[in-house]
């Protein structure tokens, strides 16, 4: 389903969504396009709490944007005025994909992907993040510096504009900027969807 934390344009609950889906015979129950992919791990955390609740069951999937939208609307990023041509400041990084992937893993979602604005590299990250469940990353890893030793061996040769940057924290701690002086943080919305949880992350 298309939907955020707030559910269907009806305004049914993500999780009674989850529920009605799984009770119609779906074995497959999530999630795709329209949020970010941390408002996406927050929606699709109330779907299973619904199928919890429920007692019902179904394989947990979740596809978002590959855009930052916490200050969408009710559609997510079609109601933000960069939406579909100027989206790519808000751009997520590999590493938030990663992390989306390990945090979507761990809540319990087995079919993890991306839907608009998810690149080659990004579903790479996440792969390569999960590579001990899947027991393999990409053949593309032996391209993408996994280990960061590249990085690493600059650092260590003196290079101070690679200092830290051999160290997966530095990324996965890292606040990116648009590099654009007038940026706004997020669009004054008049309807936002998100809640607050999804735009501290």
């Amino acid at each position: 389903m298309c939907i955020g934390p707030k559910g269907d344009a009806s305004g049914v609950s993500p999780a009674e969504c989850a529920v009605r889906m799984a009770k119609a015979g779906a074995p497959i129950v999530g999630i795709n396009c329209l949020f970010d992919p941390f408002i996406a791990l927050e929606t699709i955390s109330k779907m299973k709490t619904g199928l919890e609740d429920a007692s019902l069951s179904a394989y947990l999937m979740c596809q978002p944007l590959g855009y930052r939208t916490p200050d969408g609307g009710t559609y997510g990023w079609i109601y933000l005025p960069e939406f579909p041509y100027a989206m790519e400041p808000r751009q997520v990084t590999r590493h938030e994909c990663a992390r989306f992937a390990r945090e979507a893993y761990n809540l319990g979602v087995r079919i993890i992907g991306g839907c608009c604005g998810i690149e080659s590299y990004h579903i790479r990250a996440m792969a390569e993040e999960l590579e001990q469940e899947r027991n393999s990353i990409p053949k593309a890893s032996r391209k993408s510096d996994l280990d960061l030793s590249v990085l690493k061996k600059k650092e260590d040769l003196g290079r101070p504009e690679f200092k830290g940057k051999g160290s997966k924290d530095f990324w996965l701690n890292l606040n990116p900027c648009t590099g654009r002086p007038l940026s706004a943080p997020m669009y004054r919305q008049p309807e936002p969807e998100t809640v607050n949880p999804s735009v501290l992350n």
